[in-house]
C-alpha cells in the first residue's frame, strides 16, 4: 500500500496527525492496534488531563472541537437535565481531574465524526488492529513499514514518503535505526534539578491499567485474582502503607495522606470545580475521575455514577514495558494488579462505617470495552523519545527555576501546553516527583530526529526527556504535536523541503508557523502565570 503519509499509531496524537494531513489533501494510511482511536483518552480510558485555562486558550483549534464535539454528542444523544443540558461548560462526569470527564466511548464516536469525510473519500485510509513489526530502510531515510494483524498473521507493507511515529512506545523508534533514549537522563547531560547524577534508562514511570466502575445493589464480587496474596501484602518502602490501602504519598509534599472513597455521594454536578489549580481534585476518590455523573442525567436514566480508576494503587512500577525481553509478562502483571485492587474494594478495603468491602461496586467492561473488564491498552506515560535536533529540559520550564520570567520562548515554537511536572513513581523504586511549571511552548526541534529525514515523532516520543515529559504526556499537548506533525509532513511534501531545513531556514519558519497559525495553533501563550 502507498500514501503520502503513513501514521502508526491512533491514538490522538495519531488522530491528529492523520486528520491534519488529510484536511490538507494528503492521501494518508492511519494504523492502530487496539480497537478504539483516541489512545489515552479511550482505550486506555483516561479522562483529559488539562490546564486550568483550557475553556478560553491554550489549544488547537481541532483539539477544541474534539471537546466541543464531546460535549454536543451528550446533549443530542443524552438524557440530561434541562439544568446541565444548558451547562456552557457541561461536565458529562462532573469529575473533579478535568472539565470535561465523560465515558470514552463518546470520544471514540467523536473522533470517528471528525475522520469520516476523508474515510468516506479515500483520502484516508485506517488498518485497524494493525501493529508495527518490521522497517526497511535507505541510509537516513525510512522507505517502508510492515505492519501485522493483532489476531493473526497478516501482514501489510506500506510506503510513504514521511513516516509518523505515533504509537504509544515510540515503536519505529528502534524498528528505524533511530536514535532515542529512554528513562531518566543523567543531569551530567541535561543540567535538570531533578535528574540523577547518572543516566537510568531502565528506570521509567508506572504503567497503569484503568478501569470502570459503578457501584449498585447486589453482591458483584469478582473472583479471587490468582496473585492477589502478593499485592495485598506488597508494601513499597515509600508508600507509608500496603499499595492497596488508602494511603499513598502525596505526589507535591510526599507526605503520606489518606484518601477518602464515597461511592455515589449526592454532590451537585456544577458545583464541582475541576481547576487543578486550586484544587488537584483527588481527596474523594470516587469524584476524582468519574466519568457520568447520575445527577447530570434525568431521573432513573443511571442507577448510579460511574467512577474511572487510575488511582495511585493501581501504578505498577515493578518493572518497565519498554526495551525488555518480558514486557508483556510485566503487562499481565499491571493487569493482575488492577484486579487485585477490584477485589480488594470489594472485599477489604475500610469502610468509613467500620465495615470491610464494597461488594456493590460492579466492573463496568461494557464501558471500557474490554474482554476481561479493564481499559483495553494500559496508560503508558512514557514512550522511547527520539534524540531530537531541540530537547526541552526542566529548567525551560520549570516555575522554581524560570519564576516570573516564564518559560523559554522558542523562536520555533508550534504550539503550547500547561500541566505540571508531573512523574508517577519509577520503576527504579523513585517516588513521585511533581514540580510547578510555567505554560511552556513545544518546539519545533523536538519534533525532528538528529539524523532521520523523513520520520516525525507524534505523540510522547518527541524530545523531551524523562523529567519534561511529565509535562508534555497529556492529552492537548499530545494532540498538538500530532497535528503539527501531519502539518510538517504536507509542508515539506509542498516545498520539496525537509523538515530540518523548515527549522533552520527563517523564511521557510515563518512560512511554517503562518500555515500552522492558520488552523488554529497557538504557537505563544498570552501573559499568565503557572501553578
Amino acid at each position: 500500500m502507498r500514501a503520502d503519509v503513513l501514521v502508526v499509531g491512533g491514538g490522538l496524537g495519531g488522530v491528529a496527525a492523520a486528520l491534519a494531513a488529510a484536511r490538507a489533501g494528503r492521501s494518508v494510511i492511519l494504523t492502530e492496534e487496539f480497537d478504539w482511536l483516541g489512545g489515552q483518552l479511550t482505550s486506555q480510558a483516561v479522562p483529559p488531563d488539562e490546564h486550568s485555562w483550557i475553556e478560553q486558550f491554550g489549544a488547537t483549534a481541532s483539539y477544541r472541537a474534539l471537546r466541543n464535539g464531546i460535549r454536543d454528542y451528550y446533549r443530542r444523544h443524552y438524557p440530561l437535565t434541562e439544568r446541565s443540558r444548558a451547562w456552557t461548560d457541561l461536565n458529562p462526569g462532573a469529575g473533579w481531574v478535568s472539565r470535561i470527564c465523560h465515558e470514552p466511548r463518546v470520544a471514540v464516536a467523536v473522533l470517528e465524526e471528525m475522520l469520516a469525510p476523508y474515510r468516506g473519500s479515500g483520502r484516508l485510509r485506517l488498518l485497524q488492529p494493525y501493529r508495527p513489526v518490521a522497517a526497511e530502510t535507505d541510509g537516513d531515510r525510512v522507505t517502508g513499514v510492515t505492519l501485522v494483524h493483532r489476531d493473526h498473521d497478516e501482514r501489510i507493507d506500506v510506503v510513504a514518503p514521511y513516516i509518523l511515529d505515533a504509537t504509544e512506545t515510540g515503536e519505529l523508534l528502534p524498528l528505524t535505526g533511530t536514535e532515542y533514549v529512554t528513562g531518566f537522563e543523567s543531569q551530567a547531560e541535561t543540567g535538570e534539578p531533578s535528574a540523577p547524577a547518572e543516566a537510568q534508562p531502565m528506570n521509567m514511570q508506572a504503567v497503569s491499567v484503568c478501569f470502570a466502575l459503578d457501584h449498585v445493589d447486589g453482591d458483584h464480587t469478582i473472583d479471587r485474582p490468582a496473585g492477589y496474596d502478593f499485592w495485598r501484602d506488597y508494601k513499597p518502602d515509600f508508600w507509608g502503607d500496603r499499595l492497596l490501602s488508602w494511603k499513598s504519598p502525596h505526589p507535591r509534599t510526599l507526605e503520606i495522606v489518606e484518601r477518602s472513597f464515597t461511592p455515589n455521594p449526592d454532590d451537585d454536578p456544577l458545583s464541582v470545580n475541576a481547576d487543578q489549580r486550586v484544587n488537584p481534585g483527588d481527596g474523594n476518590l470516587w469524584t476524582f475521575r468519574r466519568i457520568a455523573a447520575r445527577r447530570n442525567f434525568v431521573d432513573g436514566a443511571y442507577g448510579s455514577d460511574i467512577t474511572l480508576v487510575n488511582w495511585p494503587m493501581i501504578d505498577y512500577f515493578e518493572g518497565p514495558v519498554i526495551d525488555v525481553p518480558n514486557a508483556s509478562w510485566h503487562l499481565a502483571k499491571a493487569r493482575e494488579l488492577s484486579h487485585s485492587v477490584l477485589y480488594w474494594l470489594q472485599t477489604e478495603a475500610p469502610r468509613p462505617d467500620g465495615g470491610t468491602g464494597f461488594p456493590g461496586l460492579r466492573l463496568r467492561g461494557d464501558v471500557t470495552g474490554s474482554r476481561d473488564g479493564l481499559a483495553q491498552a494500559p496508560y503508558i506515560r512514557e514512550s522511547r523519545r527520539i534524540r531530537a535536533e531541540y530537547t526541552v529540559a526542566e529548567q525551560d520550564l520549570s516555575l522554581a527555576v524560570r519564576g516570573e520570567r516564564g518559560a523559554v520562548h522558542y523562536p520555533d515554537s508550534v504550539g503550547v501546553g500547561m500541566y505540571r511536572i508531573d512523574l508517577h513513581p519509577s520503576t527504579g523504586g523513585d517516588n513521585y516527583i511533581d514540580v510547578g511549571s510555567c505554560p511552556f511552548e513545544i518546539p519545533l526541534g523536538a519534533l525532528i530526529p538528529q539524523r532521520m529525514a523523513n520520520l516525525l515523532p507524534a505523540g510522547k516520543n518527541i524530545g523531551t526527556t524523562h523529567i519534561t515529559n511529565g509535562s508534555y504526556r497529556l492529552h492537548p499537548v499530545e494532540w498538538n504535536v500530532g497535528e503539527v506533525a501531519g502539518l510538517l509532513a504536507d509542508f515539506c511534501l509542498a516545498r520539496g523541503e525537509s523538515p530540518r531545513a523548515v527549522r533552520s531556514t527563517p523564511r521557510l519558519l515563518a512560512e511554517f508557523t503562518d500555515r500552522i497559525s492558520a488552523v488554529g495553533v497557538e504557537p505563544r501563550w498570552p501573559q499568565i502565570a503557572g501553578y
